[in-house]
């Protein structure tokens, strides 16, 4: 389709204002209906075709994205190409400018919606690119590049993430499952067996071809890493993992193996830590030379990255070290770095991907072990998508969570007569609610006096104050408290955060 010259907007008499505002350079027509939403396709030819439009008359017809049905009703009546715009007017510069670059709107979907999907298409194709057999063996030829079990990594692959189960040994093997399918599912790449800092399991590292044979069957054949400093530990699990984390100046002349392995810079025996960036570049690069004369075949460095308040220096060993070895292959536990700060991790986690795309770093591990870690992964893989492209910008999805990329400019004028809202005293009923949420999902138990006699579980807000209605005689105040706390509860579900009744979710801040 030729770029559109002549495009024709159509809207409700609310939404008139909003549309003529935002949708510059197009003629706008107005229907006799008060809100878009409640236009129908067929509804929509009556009205244009009653005002005398006809082919020829326009390139372009664009319908309000929250008209149900198909556009196409539209244009075989017409016959003018006709399409879906946005469910807010807002989103009309953005839609008109892609239109103009040869973006494809769709007949059924809304624009914003297809907008978000061409961005995670265009991640997918990337992807899928990287995934291809000859392109693999292509890459594998390159220094920088190794294959880890069945996965590739490095400087011609995106970044991989590797999802920490801490402390799995006690978790045992059937929540280390759980986490790893989780994590998984989350967008994880590797799932990192962590170990139990000063102990030593050997019978539960008997247990990681179980935990393997797991994962197998639910679809998932990903590399599993080992995260342990015990030497008994690692050589047990030599011929179980694919990758070992971590290997240092203690125990290089111990393990020698073909698999690949994450060098660091300490000497965990001796409690040596070089604090200085130019110290500890120098100090992994003679390890590495250590280890590839007693015959390691894939070494992979990992500079550390600490918590703040030596973040900045760490971050500056990282970028030493790449511009002395720019086709090593390296890792950074990024995880560390956002447990230890009290602050959103989505924010975080955006900021620490985009540091690893600038330095090349191919690995990223996290954990989600505190509750203000939770969602990492997803952050993770997220971002790491988002810096698959030149700026992590515009690119019609983001990491845009509690804040908004625009100000929505959502407004009317009101009547003549305006009141003050005032609150009125609460009238006791005699059934009472209990809200919660658990395993993803809302449930209410209906009180009379102390004892339980229904509880009702599910997903939507709605559906949950309709069941209620059905079996019980609630006032409509009563009835508007509940909805305002279901929506609370799904909005908690949403961000993964805790829901307790009456609690508001945030605090005060701004």
């Amino acid at each position: 389709m030729k770029k559109p010259e002549k495009i024709l907007l159509v809207t409700g008499r609310l939404a008139e204002p909003l549309v003529r505002k935002y949708g510059e350079g197009c003629d706008v027509f107005v229907t006799p209906v008060s809100v878009a939403a409640f236009l129908t396709p067929e509804l929509i030819v009556h009205y244009l075709k009653r005002a005398g439009i006809k082919s020829g008359d326009y390139d372009l017809i664009l319908i309000p994205g929250l008209v149900r049905g198909s556009a196409q009703v539209i244009e075989d009546e017409l016959r003018v190409p006709t399409f879906k715009g946005p469910r807010n007017a807002m989103d009309l510069p953005q839609i008109l400018k892609a239109l103009m670059r040869g973006f494809k709107l769709s007949k059924e979907r809304p624009a914003d919606e297809l907008f978000s999907l061409d961005g995670l298409k265009r991640v997918k194709d990337i992807r899928n690119r990287t995934r291809n057999k000859r392109y693999i063996e292509k890459a594998l030829k390159r220094p920088w590049n190794v294959l880890i079990r069945n996965l590739p990594v490095g400087r011609d692959f995106p970044t991989r993430i590797l999802g920490e189960v801490v402390d799995a040994p006690r978790l045992g093997v059937e929540k280390t499952v759980e986490k790893a399918l989780y994590y998984l599912r989350e967008g994880a790449d590797i799932i990192d067996i962590g170990m139990v800092s000063g102990e030593t399991n050997l019978d539960f590292i008997e247990e990681i071809p179980e935990i393997r044979e797991r994962l197998m069957e639910k679809g998932f054949e990903v590399p599993i890493s080992f995260d342990s400093l015990n030497t008994a530990e690692i050589e047990r699990t030599l011929d179980y993992a694919d990758l070992f984390l971590s290997v240092d100046a203690g125990n290089v002349e111990e393990l020698v193996t073909e698999k690949p392995v994450v060098l660091i810079p300490t000497n965990q025996r001796r409690g040596f830590f070089p604090a200085k960036p130019s110290e500890r570049v120098e100090f992994l690069e003679k390890l590495k030379e250590r280890a590839l004369e007693l015959g390691y075949k894939t070494v992979i460095s990992d500079l550390i990255l600490e918590h703040v308040p030596h973040l900045a220096r760490s971050i500056t060993t990282f970028q030493l070290y790449r511009e002395r070895n720019p086709d090593d292959v390296l890792l950074a536990g990024v995880g560390n770095v956002v447990e230890l700060y009290d602050a959103d991790s989505v924010g975080m986690n955006a900021l620490l991907a985009g540091i690893a795309k600038e330095l090349s770093i191919n690995l990223v591990l996290t954990t989600e072990t505190s509750a203000k870690a939770r969602g990492s992964v997803r952050e993770l893989k997220r971002a790491l998508d988002m810096n698959l492209f030149d700026m992590p910008k515009d690119l019609g999805f983001d990491l845009l969570i509690l804040k908004e990329k625009k100000a929505k400019d959502w407004r009317f004028e009101p009547a003549q007569k305006i009141v003050e809202a005032k609150e009125r005293p609460v009238k006791l009923e005699p059934v009472y609610f209990r809200i919660w949420v658990e395993d993803g999902r809302i449930w209410v138990n209906a009180h009379r006096g102390m004892d339980v006699v229904l509880t009702i579980v599910g997903d939507e807000p709605n559906a949950i104050i309709d069941t209620i209605l059905e079996h019980f005689k609630i006032g409509p105040r009563h009835a508007f408290y509940l909805g305002r706390e279901l929506e609370r509860a799904k909005t908690a579900l949403k961000l993964r955060r805790s829901y307790v009744q009456e609690v508001e979710l945030f605090p005060d801040f701004y």
